[in-house]
């Protein structure tokens, strides 16, 4: 088969897969974003994955948001992201919009490949109806489909797409075998074929849920260590000499992944009539990490004699993680809305994330310069571990006893660690 490849959804997991694609075969990358699809013209990608030099790199590759330009690809990969609701249940419906769009452009014998995080059984229950639907073509028999979990880990500069192993699947033996040599072509890893498309879903869901129970455990054991005036970080570097101890480590878990596939998981196993324990108990405990730890400091300074109401306090980062301007689902608004509770003036500092992006999702303004920062703060909360953090004088920010409140450990001379 000769791969003219679409890729649908140019956000963290489509835009590498349309370069590493683009740099062999024909290949269009499709997003409804003008804006974005302008930039990468421009070779500028706004989520700082991509280099300038990696995108012109490409040279098979065209960014597009016309839809017509699709139609001559015969395989198409889907990337879109797959998040949850204000109830915490899955939202597919980018991924069932983007299934339609494939639907209105595809022809007999192509191929359809999902990279978004799904449940198991998501792919051929509900993505698959949609394209048979809009195209009047028949799974299996006029079309096929593949499914290939992205591995992708934001802001990450050594373990990129080609350097992950790559799992793969089919929905027949053929297709699968096809699907696992085409991304072998670019996987230096290597790939793993798995024996189904619900298997390789349930791969990709697991590998999250069981990092998510993980730090949740660690978590735990942080407000335990707490209250014994231990540090967990001191206890957890002596644990990790045993050779098999798994060193995770405590922390705000956010994101588009961690925080939400779990859900993704645990909604399947509802719909089957059972209920998750542990995997729910771990999300409840991370999503209540941002109110503890914006306690904790307000504790501390209580403690220092400081007044709160109207206490000057810093959140420094706002992004979802270290080095990567994502804000989706940052458990840090939990931090800012519990010191905001307490009312404290809170001013949040964070060089990578957008302020118009933060103030349109979010609500809140956020500091983008040391320009804009006070003199003194009573409370310092560092949430997110910028490398330009790590360069920041923070001396210069701290008012007469204040408490700084290190929740990645960023500052060797910190108040409290998380």
């Amino acid at each position: 088969m000769e791969h003219r490849i679409a890729v649908i959804g140019l956000g963290y997991v489509g835009l590498p897969l349309a370069v590493e694609f683009g740099k062999r075969y024909p290949t269009v990358g499709f997003d409804v974003n003008d804006r974005r699809i302008a930039e990468l013209r421009q070779s500028l990608d706004r989520t700082r994955e991509m280099s300038p030099e990696e995108l012109r790199s490409a040279v098979h590759l065209e960014y597009t948001s016309d839809e017509e330009l699709l139609k001559p690809c015969n395989t198409y990969i889907v990337a879109v992201p797959t998040p949850i609701d204000i109830f915490n249940r899955p939202d597919i419906t980018l991924l069932l919009k983007a299934s339609e769009t494939v639907g209105r452009t595809i022809a007999k014998g192509d191929i359809v490949i999902y990279e978004s995080t799904v449940y198991p059984g998501a792919t051929e229950e509900d993505c698959v109806p949609v394209i048979e639907r809009v195209s009047g073509l028949t799974y299996n028999v006029d079309f096929f489909c593949g499914y290939s979990p992205e591995r992708i880990n934001p802001g990450d500069k050594l373990h990129r797409l080609t350097t992950i192993k790559k799992v793969t699947s089919g929905s027949t033996p053929e297709t699968a075998n096809i699907v696992d040599a085409l991304y072998a072509s670019i996987i230096e890893a290597g790939t793993h074929l798995a024996p189904s498309i619900k298997v390789a879903e349930a791969a990709k869901v697991i590998e999250n849920a069981q990092r998510d129970i993980n730090i949740a455990f660690i978590n735990e054991l942080s407000m335990i260590f707490a209250r014994m005036g231990i540090q967990t970080r001191d206890v957890l570097e002596a644990a990790s000499t045993k050779w098999n101890f798994l060193n995770f480590q405590p922390g705000l878990v956010g994101g588009h992944c961690i925080g939400v596939d779990p859900y993704y998981l645990t909604h399947k196993a509802e719909s089957l009539g059972y209920i998750p324990q542990i995997i729910l108990s771990g999300r409840r405990l991370n999503d209540g990490m941002g109110r503890y730890v914006a306690t904790q400091l307000v504790k501390m300074m209580v403690k220092k004699k400081h007044r709160i109401t109207d206490s000057n306090v810093l959140v420094l980062g706002f992004t979802f993680k270290e080095n990567c301007p994502d804000t989706r689902n940052s458990k840090v608004i939990d931090v800012i809305r519990q010191l905001e509770d307490f009312a404290c003036n809170v001013d949040i500092f964070d060089p990578l994330a957008d302020p118009a992006e933060v103030k349109h999702e979010y609500g809140i303004d956020i500091i983008s310069s040391e320009n804009g920062l006070k003199p003194s703060y009573e409370g310092i909360m560092v949430a997110v571990a910028h490398d330009e953090f790590k360069r920041l004088d923070i001396k210069k920010y701290k008012a007469d006893g204040c408490v700084v409140y290190d929740v990645k450990h960023v500052y060797a001379d910190s108040d409290e660690y998380l």
